[in-house]
This record gives structure tokens, sequence and C-alpha cells, in this order.
């Protein structure tokens, strides 16, 4: 009887026993504290390609967990390393049909360069920034950390890249643009702002930012908290311009007079001074008083000041294919 107790273990443990016993021990804390699995990076989900050189790049974002469509446009050469130019789209984040790829001629201007140009599809009057809270009528954007942390290493995993990265916005996403190259300063070595606006924490910048958001259903409050909040400050390419000492900037912005480029004639006139063209006269003394920050820093930027050109699309092109003389050497393209 006395055998069959040992057996089953309920005599003396033998030295060999103890060990185990004690091995367990240790060990059981340790399994039960590691992670049931490791968080997803960020990764190209699928690739649609329409066309040789075009195509659409579903890219995961772990900071939003959701699938993020991106239009691309590959060099020539595309098994040659190449460098990144990112193109913020508008307000709408280009999510009602009017994109960069839709808008403009971007893809013949481009057919001869080496360079990758991607532009995220979302985004829609989020200013392209990480907001503390989910909006209920625009949910969660983390937009900041999908294009400094997740979109360039998913594009860098699917295409051969160099590491050299540029950023463009326009109009509203002309301040996130520069926002991006404030706070991720080794994500962007060059920045490109269209007809923007950098004095997001002035009074009439939080009630600028906080119209457009209302407009689109959302609360502005809910990405850098209320008026006087130090998110605001933080977030202000004005303020901490000294953070883009180093990389190459380009700062555009017209009268306001409706030109060429915008593509109107006749009594259209009116609507485009009247609408487009007062916003555009705005954002050209902000594009001034921001170069005159710039250059009390000493932080070297080129401004370019159009004689005519409202709010539209065709300026927009212009103006970027007008950077490309800073942007393109800064990337090595």
């Amino acid at each position: 009887m006395g055998k069959a107790q040992n057996a089953g273990g309920s005599g003396r443990r033998t030295p060999a026993l103890r060990i185990l016993v004690a091995l367990a021990a240790l060990l059981i804390p340790l399994v039960s504290a590691a992670p049931a699995s490791a968080q997803p990076g960020p990764r190209v989900d699928r690739i649609d390609r329409i066309g040789d050189r075009f195509a659409i790049v579903h890219v995961y974002s772990p900071s939003m967990n959701r699938v993020i469509p991106n239009e691309v446009y590959l060099p020539a050469n595309q098994g040659a390393a190449s460098p990144t130019l990112y193109l913020l789209n508008g307000v709408d984040g280009g999510q009602e049909g009017k994109s960069w790829f839709q808008s403009t001629r971007l893809r013949d201007f481009f057919s001869n360069k080496h360079v990758k140009v991607v532009s995220p599809i979302g985004g829609r009057y989020s200013m392209y920034a990480d907001w503390r809270h989910p909006d209920p009528v625009l949910g969660v954007n983390k937009w900041q950390t999908y294009m400094t942390s997740e979109l360039p290493i998913a594009i860098d995993n699917a295409f051969p890249s160099t590491g050299r990265n540029a950023v463009g916005g326009l109009s509203l996403s002309a301040a996130s643009a520069l926002d991006l190259a404030v706070q991720a300063p080794n994500r962007y070595q060059a920045v490109a702002s269209y007809s923007g606006c950098a004095r997001t924490s002035a009074p009439e910048g939080v009630a600028a930012n906080a119209a457009v958001v209302a407009f689109g259903g959302g609360n502005v409050f809910n990405a850098f908290g209320p008026p006087g909040d130090p998110s605001w400050v933080q977030h202000d390419p004005f303020v901490n311009a000294e953070r883009l000492r180093g990389k190459a900037i380009y700062l555009a912005a017209a009268s306001g007079i409706p030109g060429p480029a915008d593509g109107v004639t006749g009594l259209a006139v009116i609507g485009q001074t009247l609408g487009p063209g007062a916003v555009e006269f705005a954002t050209n003394l902000c594009s001034m008083a921001f170069k005159s920050r710039l250059d009390s820093l000493g932080i070297p930027a080129t401004l370019s000041q159009q004689a005519t050109g409202a709010h539209t699309w065709g300026l927009f092109e212009q103006q970027m294919r007008d950077s490309w003389r800073v942007i393109g050497p800064a990337i090595g393209a």
C-alpha cells in the first residue's frame, strides 16, 4: 500500500522531483505574463495594379485597426531603389473623388522622374493628426502615426526604397504636412506647403480649423482639446518652426485673383474671386508670415508667390510642379 502511495506522488519526493517542482514555480509566472500574440505591425494587405506604374496599395494600419487605400505611382525603373514623395489630399481626404491623382496631371509630370508618389485616400476633416478621442462622426483618427510610422514602413517593404522622403499638402493639409515634418524629423527630408496656413494655435487658426472640421460633422476638440490646450501649440508649425531646420522647405500661395491655372472665364471669374479667391488671398498672407518666421530663425526656405490664382486644383498642381526644383534634389530624385 505504501509503495502505491509513493508512486502516486503522496509519499516522499525524490531530489529530481523537487528540482522539477522548483523549475515549474519559476516558469509559471513567466508563461502567464507573456502576451498571447505580438501586436501586428503595418503591412501591405493587397496591391491592385492599374496599368504598369499606377496602383492602389492597401495598407493595414495597427493604430486605426483598418486597411487604408493609397494611390501610388511608381518610377519607370521599378527594380531600382527610389525616394518617395507623400502627398496629402485636401479637406475631404480624397474620398469624394477629388485627389492628387484624380484632379491633376500628376502622372504626366512624374513620368520621367525616379521617385515613388504616394497619396493616402482617407482622413477627411482629420487634419492628418492623431486625435485624442474617437469622434462620433469621424471615428478613430491616428493619421500622424500612419504617415510617420506605418505607411512609410509598408511602402519601403513593398518597393525598393532609398529611405529618403518628402511630404506635401494643400490647403488645410498644408499645415498638416509641415506638422508631420516637425513631429517626425527623421522621416522627411523635405516638406511643401501649397496654399496653406501654419498658424494653427492662434485664435484665428483654432477658429478656422474648428469651423472646417464642424462642416465635416466632427468636433476638433476631440483632436487637440479646447482652445488653450498645450496640444494646439505642440502641433503649430509656426511656433515649432525651429524643428524644421535642415529640411528643404517650399511654400507657395497666390494673390487670389483668378488666372489661367484656375481654368475659368467669363462670369465664373466672379464666383472664383468671392470664394476660392478670398481663401487664397488669406493663405498668401499666412505664407508670407511663415516665411518671415523662418527668416528670423535663419532657416532657408523657398516662397513662391503667383500673381494670379485662386484656391483651385489647377493652382495646386502648378505649385506642386514648381516645388519639385526644391524637393527633388533634397531627396535625391
